[in-house]
């Protein structure tokens, strides 16, 4: 096993004399090679690939938003720390969607000190295979939201209204997106879409009695 990992290092110094895109290309499918034959290969986070900002864009239903103060930590985390998370995005025709990392890829891709020292890349892990559909990836990003922090009710109600309108019902968005029944029932209600209410089962409506009084 010595004389393997003897072997590897004495390959790798040999991309020392690649230039700076070509070494980390060559780099992303070592990694991509070495996870294939790793025990953790169902883990996004085993294959870390370096790609460049102008492949990452965002997506168009990330509810979540981070205050003034709180992106300026960021930043400040970035810069001091490096990056500890890498952003997590399925591969598209023309590049790579955000699914979680929004944020970390902002500040990646301002222009400064942090861009200059990555060289223009971003650190990415792709979605599982199994989770690259646009529900799947949209409830994805739900989840990460949820497990840490706030997001925008309106927008999460955007949210639920497109996955009913893609044939989830109320249990399985429930399920997936870790609310409960209520709290999926509010947010349809925000969108204000009666059609969205049509197999929802509503209590018996209240009539008074005769003699009640009515405020």
């Amino acid at each position: 096993m010595e004389d393997i990992v003897a072997q590897a290092r004495k390959l790798f110094s040999s991309l020392d004399g690649l230039d700076f895109d070509e070494r980390v290309r060559v780099l992303n499918e070592i990694r991509v090679a070495l996870s294939e034959h790793s025990p953790f290969a169902s883990e996004p986070v085993d294959c870390v690939r370096w790609v460049k900002v102008s492949e990452v864009a965002s997506n168009a239903y990330n509810p979540n938003t981070v205050a003034a103060p709180e992106m300026d930590l960021l930043r400040l985390s970035v810069q001091s720390d490096g990056y500890t998370q890498p952003i997590v995005v399925n591969r598209e025709a023309t590049g790579f969607e955000v699914v979680d990392g929004f944020h970390r890829s902002c500040v990646g891709r301002e222009p400064g000190e942090i861009r200059e020292k990555l060289h223009g890349y971003l650190p990415v892990v792709q979605i599982r295979s199994n989770r690259v559909g646009v529900h799947d990836r949209m409830a994805s990003t739900i989840r990460h939201n949820r497990a840490r922090g706030k997001h925008g009710v309106e927008q999460m109600s955007s949210i639920v209204s497109e996955l009913v309108k893609r044939g989830w019902d109320e249990a399985k968005i429930a399920k997936e997106l870790g609310m409960d029944a209520d709290e999926v029932l509010r947010l349809r209600q925000i969108t204000g879409l009666v059609e969205m209410f049509r197999n929802h089962e509503f209590s018996t409506a209240w009539e008074p009695e005769p003699g009640d009084e009515l405020l």
